[in-house]
């Protein structure tokens, strides 16, 4: 039977007795505003943060644009998770503590289907070409990076842009592409892994190839404003480490960068 690594637990044991010690001696609330896709690593993690730490999360999550328009309007936060394009402008605005900024999962395109509908192979270009030229129609998020601007370049390399025009659908959100798929409306969603396998009526067919894949990436930082930082700083700490690795893969992402 394997064993655990005996430096890995050690490293465990530390962290927790370090998030202890670094606990507030008037422990208070922790606010974090974060992109819809970390729901899931944060509703894991986040009775053994308590529970260590004696700060309570009170925390609020939406699609990235959604997070940064409230930010924007002054909403405010102590730490807050997403994407790096959105980060940079924060750190711009003076909104983020720049040198706190710290990469927590990334996440990778996958293909919706209905659930309890056959599984198209998409597990290599040829493949998912296939699948694409074969499917009556499919939904993708009008807008972001993973939208139109990057299945265009797919389309384009696999030379099927005339064919794939009249099967898009276009949808303003992640969770519309998905109940598109769900209620039947379409074949196919292309959206990120980890929403795939938190939504109902719908079921993960394959993570994209790797030649046609977009990576996304979760950043953390702490708020210029967050009312107490040093604890803002301990939770990002918490998400960083071997505690939170088994939960990020668990939901289907892998972790960020030590």
């Amino acid at each position: 039977m394997a064993r655990a690594c005996p430096f890995k637990t050690i490293g465990v044991v530390v962290l927790l007795l370090e998030l202890v010690g670094g606990a507030a001696a008037n422990a208070g609330e922790i606010k974090v505003l974060a992109a819809v896709a970390m729901a899931d690593v944060f509703a894991e993690l986040r009775p053994q943060f308590e529970r260590s730490t004696g700060h309570k999360l009170t925390m609020r999550f939406e699609p990235p644009g959604v997070v940064k328009q409230r930010i924007d309007a002054g909403e405010p936060f102590d730490v807050t998770v997403l994407v790096p394009a959105l980060m940079v402008d924060l750190a711009k605005q003076g909104k983020i503590i720049a040198e706190t900024r710290a990469d927590i999962a990334r996440d990778s395109l996958g293909l919706a289907v209905r659930a309890g509908a056959a599984k198209p192979d998409i597990s290599s270009l040829d493949a998912f070409r296939r699948a694409l030229l074969d499917a009556k129609s499919f939904a993708l998020v009008r807008e972001g990076a993973a939208g139109p601007p990057h299945f265009n370049k797919v389309f384009e390399r696999l030379g099927i842009v005339e064919e794939m025009k009249p099967k898009t659908r276009l949808q303003p959100s992640p969770g519309r592409v998905l109940e598109a798929v769900a209620n039947g409306e379409v074949e196919l969603g292309f959206v990120i892994i980890s929403l795939i396998r938190r939504a109902s009526g719908v079921e993960l067919a394959g993570r994209l190839p790797d030649e046609v894949q977009f990576s996304f990436v979760f950043t953390a930082a702490v708020g210029t404003s967050a009312a107490d930082a040093e604890a803002a700083k301990l939770l990002i700490k918490f998400l960083k480490s071997e505690v939170a690795v088994p939960v990020i893969k668990a939901k289907g992402m892998e972790p960020g960068t030590p």
